[in-house]
């Protein structure tokens, strides 16, 4: 029994452009949540109200999606599609910020749209 559970590779089961997509929404919950965390000690915090609020709904449709797609749930891509667009306007807000933190999650966030994207047409 010991050697069937060190020889299973946890993802096996999914093909590589849908790794690629759950890897991609865990680095943008990252990001996300790194830039929120930064942005809430700025000076200007009650400038970036709409930034922090679109940090925080792409963090947790992140989430989901990454959870979703690991289960090889029916609604993954459909949920894809909608990550996507919220990736999207999560990285328009931070681009607007010329912090380094922001540049990063904007550049994380467009890479995630891309792979939320891609698996729509897997």
């Amino acid at each position: 029994m010991t050697n069937a559970m060190n020889s299973y590779i946890i993802g096996s089961q999914l093909d590589e452009c849908l790794r690629a997509c759950i890897e991609a929404c865990n680095c943008c919950i990252q990001a996300c949540n790194e830039c929120f965390d930064v942005c809430c000690q700025a000076p200007d915090v009650q400038d970036r109200a709409a930034c922090l609020r679109q940090l925080r709904d792409c963090s947790d449709i992140c989430a989901l999606v990454s959870q979703m797609v690991a289960r090889n749930s029916v609604n993954a891509k459909f949920l894809a599609s909608i990550c996507a667009n919220v990736c999207d306007a999560c990285a328009k807000a931070c681009a607007k910020c010329q912090d380094a933190c922001c540049q990063k999650c904007a550049e994380l966030c467009r890479q995630c749209a891309e792979a939320c994207r891609e698996i729509c047409c897997c």
